[in-house]
């Protein structure tokens, strides 16, 4: 009986043992679960923090480019404002310059005149009108001879008052030139000011680009920013469709086809369809051509149309126009640097429209081109001669 017991007991007590065991071995193993996934949540935090200081630094430098870009057309305008004003001022000055010439022949001649009058009057004095009363010899002459006495002193006094009246013209058309000329000095230098503005904002662009160009992140966020403007463009264009309703010109643009003038002469440095970078073997869509041209240079309307949207920053595409053609079909300027029509406004085929530029280009100066067939894009060289 007490061996039973002890047989008994013994069994309890392994058994207890064995609990405690698998209870310590549980817990072990909790432990290590717990600490693999507070590990696991460690790295994915970890992996997070970098990619968004990776993703701030490949955007770095886009944000960095759109910055300059928005300066770059403010100095640009700035600049064109500046030279209008320049123009204005010159017209004006020689105007002003005209006249003060004009002004001053008409003064040296009455100053002539006046001065004749009264080397007479000195020559002869007082004496003279005295006596020309008196040699009358009847009353009637004597009247007609006051009347004409009268006169004379009404001529000196218009003489001599129109002489004082154009020395006062003059001399307002001097200080009016003075102002002219301080004006046209100070917009000069306010001119050179704005030019070395530019030149130093080109300048940082030129290192933004070449850091995208350079940086395969960069160059891929740059990828996906055009990717993303040309998708836009195209609901824009469903917008336009939307909105504006029945065509302006039914049947006249596809006429055209092979035949329309290109809207500027200058190297096509980008076809249309898929472009594939060489270092980066990234590939980003071209839904046009690329026209290498000088800044400013005239873009025209390749065929009649109306204007139905411009942008001074529409993305990767800077500045921007679409013209609407009838039938669907639009043609779209980009990487404009100035923009000479507005919306709603009818274009001529031929018609200057814009001056080139590079906003918004990765490529340096050019025209973006594209023909589309609502939110379509078709390959200009099937359009243009």
């Amino acid at each position: 009986m007490r061996r039973g017991l002890a047989v008994l007991g013994a069994a309890v007590l392994l058994m207890f043992a064995a609990t405690l065991a698998a209870q310590e071995g549980s817990d072990s193993l909790a432990t290590v679960k717990r600490r693999e996934l507070e590990d696991i949540q460690r790295r994915a935090r970890e992996n997070r923090e970098a990619a968004t200081r990776l993703k701030g630094q490949e955007n770095k430098a886009l944000t960095q480019l759109k910055r300059t870009e928005r300066a770059l057309g403010v100095s640009r305008r700035r600049l064109n404002e500046l030279q209008g004003r320049r123009q204005r001022l010159d017209a004006q000055l020689d105007v002003t310059r005209v006249d003060l010439q004009r002004n001053l022949g008409l003064l040296a001649g009455q100053r002539e005149r006046l001065g004749r009058r009264l080397r007479a009057l000195y020559k002869f004095g007082p004496a003279r009108e005295l006596e020309f009363l008196l040699s009358t010899q009847s009353f009637g002459q004597l009247l007609a001879r006051w009347d004409y006495l009268v006169m004379v002193a009404q001529q000196d006094r218009f003489l001599l008052e129109g002489v004082r009246d154009r020395k006062e013209v003059v001399e307002t058309l001097e200080h009016r030139l003075q102002n002219h000329l301080t004006q046209v000095q100070r917009t000069a230098r306010q001119t050179t000011s704005e030019s070395r503005r530019l030149s130093t904002q080109r300048e940082a662009k030129r290192t933004a680009v070449q850091q995208i160009q350079t940086q395969r992140e960069a160059y891929e966020a740059a990828a996906a920013e055009l990717e993303k403007t040309a998708q836009s463009i195209k609901g824009l264009l469903a917008r336009l469709e939307q909105k504006r309703g029945v065509a302006p010109y039914t049947g006249d643009f596809a006429k055209g086809q092979g035949a329309l003038d290109w809207p500027l002469r200058g190297e096509v440095i980008g076809r249309f369809g898929p472009e594939r970078h060489p270092r980066f073997n990234v590939v980003t869509p071209n839904n046009g051509v690329d026209i290498s041209a000088a800044i400013g240079t005239p873009v025209r309307s390749v065929a009649k149309g109306r204007v139905d949207y411009t942008s001074e920053d529409y993305g990767t595409y800077g500045q921007m126009i679409i013209v609407n053609h009838g039938d669907s079909y639009y043609t779209l300027y980009g990487h404009l640097s100035q923009i000479s029509v507005s919306v709603g406004q009818q274009v001529t085929a031929g018609q200057v429209i814009a001056r080139s530029g590079d906003t918004g280009s990765l490529k340096g100066p050019i025209l973006h081109f594209e023909v589309r067939r609502g939110g379509t894009a078709l390959n200009p060289a099937d359009w243009l001669r």
